[in-house]
Protein backbone atom coordinates (compact mmCIF):
# COMPACT_ATOMS: atom_id res chain seq x y z
CA UNK A 1 0.00 0.00 0.00
CA UNK A 2 3.04 2.28 1.15
CA UNK A 3 4.91 1.51 -2.22
CA UNK A 4 1.53 2.37 -4.09
CA UNK A 5 1.12 5.36 -2.34
CA UNK A 6 4.23 6.87 -3.62
CA UNK A 7 4.08 5.50 -7.26
CA UNK A 8 0.84 8.08 -7.04
CA UNK A 9 3.02 10.98 -6.28
CA UNK A 10 5.40 10.11 -7.96
CA UNK A 11 3.21 9.50 -10.86
CA UNK A 12 1.21 13.36 -10.14
CA UNK A 13 4.62 15.16 -9.83
CA UNK A 14 5.69 13.79 -13.04
CA UNK A 15 2.96 15.01 -14.93
CA UNK A 16 2.74 18.28 -13.57
CA UNK A 17 6.49 18.74 -14.59
CA UNK A 18 5.70 16.85 -18.20
CA UNK A 19 2.80 20.20 -18.25
CA UNK A 20 5.01 22.63 -17.18
CA UNK A 21 8.47 22.06 -17.35
CA UNK A 22 8.66 20.09 -20.49
CA UNK A 23 8.10 22.91 -22.85
CA UNK A 24 11.48 24.68 -21.01
CA UNK A 25 13.40 21.48 -22.15
CA UNK A 26 12.40 21.36 -25.84
CA UNK A 27 14.49 22.24 -28.51
CA UNK A 28 12.72 23.47 -31.35
CA UNK A 29 9.07 21.69 -30.77
CA UNK A 30 10.74 18.53 -29.90
CA UNK A 31 9.74 18.16 -25.90
CA UNK A 32 11.05 14.97 -24.58
CA UNK A 33 8.04 12.65 -22.81
CA UNK A 34 8.93 12.21 -18.89
CA UNK A 35 5.65 10.47 -18.91
CA UNK A 36 6.67 7.50 -21.07
CA UNK A 37 10.09 7.52 -19.07
CA UNK A 38 8.03 7.00 -15.77
CA UNK A 39 5.86 4.38 -17.52
CA UNK A 40 8.17 2.05 -18.87
CA UNK A 41 10.46 2.51 -15.50
CA UNK A 42 6.60 1.26 -13.84
CA UNK A 43 6.98 -1.99 -16.61
CA UNK A 44 10.02 -2.83 -15.16
CA UNK A 45 9.48 -2.77 -11.88
CA UNK A 46 6.10 -3.80 -11.84
CA UNK A 47 5.04 -5.82 -14.73
CA UNK A 48 2.54 -5.41 -17.82
CA UNK A 49 -0.53 -4.48 -16.12
CA UNK A 50 1.08 -2.04 -13.94
CA UNK A 51 2.68 -0.28 -16.70
CA UNK A 52 -0.83 -0.80 -19.11
CA UNK A 53 -3.09 0.70 -15.62
CA UNK A 54 -0.93 3.61 -15.33
CA UNK A 55 -0.47 4.28 -19.07
CA UNK A 56 -4.06 4.57 -19.28
CA UNK A 57 -4.43 7.26 -16.26
CA UNK A 58 -1.43 9.34 -16.93
CA UNK A 59 -1.99 9.69 -20.42
CA UNK A 60 -5.79 10.43 -19.41
CA UNK A 61 -4.54 13.03 -16.59
CA UNK A 62 -2.19 14.20 -18.92
CA UNK A 63 -4.70 14.94 -21.53
CA UNK A 64 -7.18 16.80 -19.07
CA UNK A 65 -4.74 18.71 -17.39
CA UNK A 66 -3.08 20.14 -20.84
CA UNK A 67 -5.85 20.02 -23.02
CA UNK A 68 -3.57 19.77 -25.86
CA UNK A 69 -4.57 18.69 -29.66
CA UNK A 70 -7.51 18.65 -28.68
CA UNK A 71 -8.21 14.95 -28.43
CA UNK A 72 -8.98 14.37 -25.37
CA UNK A 73 -7.91 10.58 -24.34
CA UNK A 74 -4.94 10.29 -27.60
CA UNK A 75 -2.29 10.58 -24.65
CA UNK A 76 -4.47 8.02 -22.89
CA UNK A 77 -4.49 5.29 -25.74
CA UNK A 78 -1.35 5.81 -26.87
CA UNK A 79 0.74 5.65 -23.30
CA UNK A 80 -1.63 2.69 -22.36
CA UNK A 81 -0.26 0.72 -25.79
CA UNK A 82 3.26 2.02 -24.78
CA UNK A 83 3.35 0.81 -21.43
CA UNK A 84 1.53 -2.27 -22.64
CA UNK A 85 4.53 -2.96 -25.11
CA UNK A 86 7.30 -2.01 -22.60
CA UNK A 87 5.52 -4.48 -19.93
CA UNK A 88 6.99 -7.52 -22.37
CA UNK A 89 10.57 -6.54 -21.52
CA UNK A 90 9.42 -7.14 -17.67
CA UNK A 91 11.77 -9.77 -15.80
CA UNK A 92 11.39 -10.02 -12.06
CA UNK A 93 15.22 -11.16 -11.41
CA UNK A 94 16.68 -8.96 -13.36
CA UNK A 95 14.65 -5.27 -12.61
CA UNK A 96 17.53 -3.72 -10.96
CA UNK A 97 19.92 -4.83 -14.22
CA UNK A 98 17.13 -3.84 -16.61
CA UNK A 99 16.62 -0.40 -14.80
CA UNK A 100 20.37 0.32 -14.56
CA UNK A 101 21.91 -0.89 -17.91
CA UNK A 102 21.53 0.12 -21.49
CA UNK A 103 18.10 -2.21 -21.73
CA UNK A 104 16.14 0.53 -19.89
CA UNK A 105 17.39 3.46 -22.46
CA UNK A 106 16.66 0.86 -25.33
CA UNK A 107 13.27 -0.22 -23.94
CA UNK A 108 12.28 3.38 -23.54
CA UNK A 109 13.01 3.68 -27.05
CA UNK A 110 10.90 0.93 -28.18
CA UNK A 111 7.82 2.47 -25.93
CA UNK A 112 8.73 5.67 -27.67
CA UNK A 113 8.29 4.64 -30.99
CA UNK A 114 5.42 2.81 -30.60
CA UNK A 115 3.52 5.62 -28.78
CA UNK A 116 4.32 7.98 -31.29
CA UNK A 117 3.58 6.11 -34.29
CA UNK A 118 0.04 5.62 -32.80
CA UNK A 119 0.29 9.23 -32.02
CA UNK A 120 0.78 10.65 -35.27
CA UNK A 121 -1.48 7.84 -36.92
CA UNK A 122 -4.55 8.91 -35.00
CA UNK A 123 -3.95 12.57 -34.41
CA UNK A 124 -3.37 13.27 -38.32
CA UNK A 125 -6.33 11.95 -39.60
CA UNK A 126 -7.94 14.27 -42.38
CA UNK A 127 -4.75 16.57 -43.05
CA UNK A 128 -2.80 17.07 -45.79
CA UNK A 129 0.54 16.14 -43.41
CA UNK A 130 1.33 12.02 -43.95
CA UNK A 131 1.61 10.27 -40.94
CA UNK A 132 5.39 8.88 -41.86
CA UNK A 133 6.81 12.66 -42.68
CA UNK A 134 5.39 13.21 -38.88
CA UNK A 135 7.00 10.31 -37.71
CA UNK A 136 10.33 11.21 -39.44
CA UNK A 137 10.47 14.93 -38.17
CA UNK A 138 8.65 14.83 -34.84
CA UNK A 139 8.34 10.97 -33.35
CA UNK A 140 11.92 9.91 -34.24
CA UNK A 141 13.60 13.13 -32.78
CA UNK A 142 11.30 12.73 -29.54
CA UNK A 143 12.22 9.44 -29.33
CA UNK A 144 15.93 10.07 -29.01
CA UNK A 145 15.79 12.90 -27.20
CA UNK A 146 13.35 10.69 -24.40
CA UNK A 147 15.61 8.28 -24.92
CA UNK A 148 18.76 10.28 -23.83
CA UNK A 149 16.72 11.84 -21.04
CA UNK A 150 15.79 8.43 -19.73
CA UNK A 151 20.04 7.88 -19.16
CA UNK A 152 19.68 10.03 -16.21
CA UNK A 153 17.43 7.46 -14.18
CA UNK A 154 19.20 4.38 -15.79
CA UNK A 155 22.42 6.44 -14.27
CA UNK A 156 21.05 6.90 -10.59
CA UNK A 157 19.90 3.28 -10.05
CA UNK A 158 23.03 2.05 -11.32
CA UNK A 159 25.29 3.88 -9.29
CA UNK A 160 22.33 2.91 -6.15
CA UNK A 161 22.99 -0.83 -7.13
CA UNK A 162 26.61 -0.53 -7.38
CA UNK A 163 26.87 1.46 -4.06
CA UNK A 164 24.47 -1.24 -2.15
CA UNK A 165 26.78 -4.65 -3.65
Amino acid sequence: MRQSAGYILISVLIVLLQTTLARYLAIESIAPDLLLIWIVSLALREGQSTATVAGFFLGLLFDLISGKDGMLGLAALCKTVAGFAAGYFYNENKIVQMLGGYQFVLVVAVASIVHNVLYFIIFLQGTEVGWLDAVVLYGFPTTVYTAALALLPMFVVSRRSSQLS
